[in-house]
């Protein structure tokens, strides 16, 4: 299946799916006195490739959120949020999104395996979302959908600071099982560290409260792509010191 979000991302000069979420995991304003448009404002202006929108009541998120976004931008945009039935996949694309987020957390198997392929039998491409081998086993239809490994736990509420290491031990199998865009999602808050799991070969990352909170989004942005750039450099007799 063609996916606008996920051709959008590897097209992308930058693999950063960035968020609108008002409140982090502890409950905390990540917004300040920003509003909607002006982030993603600032977001197209950085160079976002594709916009997540955190519509989950946990992060302080309504379905209103991911309607004006839609009409603020015609970048492809994720609905974030935990879907568990046909019909919320059906209500986010009448709402504009081009993609929608499957946690194999909370799901039976049965269940999440079912809703992927009615994600794609709606246009929507599955963005499922997975924190060990177990529920990766479970994915089907993985060249039709992008993979993310998240780094934080659902359990506490992603409350905790999260393991990068989550991502690095899962980067081969998440690739194996499919996917053309293994995610790294959530805990990304180091540009630097970014840029590494780019380098290790993350085809996306997905951050919201790194750049929400940093001092400058672009700032942000900059920094992480010149650590990139140093990643690429080559190393060797007649490389700069």
């Amino acid at each position: 299946m063609t996916s606008v979000f996920t051709d959008s991302l590897l097209a992308g000069r930058l693999p950063i799916i960035m968020e609108v979420k008002r409140q982090d995991g502890e409950g905390a304003e990540l917004m300040g006195e920003r509003t909607i448009p002006e982030i993603v404002e600032q977001y197209v202006a950085t160079g976002a490739p594709c916009i997540s929108v955190v519509t989950g009541r946990w992060f302080g998120g309504n379905d209103e959120m991911l309607r004006e976004v839609a009409g603020l931008t015609d970048l492809p945009l994720l609905k974030k949020d935990f879907i568990t039935r046909e019909k919320q996949i059906v209500a986010a694309k009448e709402m504009g999104a081009s993609a929608v987020l499957l946690t194999a957390k909370i799901l039976p198997a049965k269940t999440f395996q079912h809703l992927i392929e009615l994600a794609l039998e709606h246009g929507l491409t599955p963005f499922v979302e997975i924190v060990d081998q177990a529920e990766l086993d479970n994915v089907i239809h993985g060249e039709d959908c992008i993979i993310a490994v998240n780094n934080k736990d659902i359990n506490t509420r992603e409350r905790e600071p999260g393991d990068i290491d989550t991502s690095r031990s899962l980067l081969e199998a998440t690739i194996q099982a499919g996917t053309p865009c293994p995610v790294s999602a959530s805990a990304i808050l180091d540009p630097r560290v970014a840029a590494e799991l780019v380098g290790a070969g993350f085809k996306g990352l997905f951050i919201g409260t790194g750049l929400l909170r940093a001092q400058s989004i672009h700032g942000w942005v900059e920094e992480f792509e010149r650590h990139r750039a140093e990643l690429r450099a080559p190393v060797g007799p007649g490389s700069p010191s």
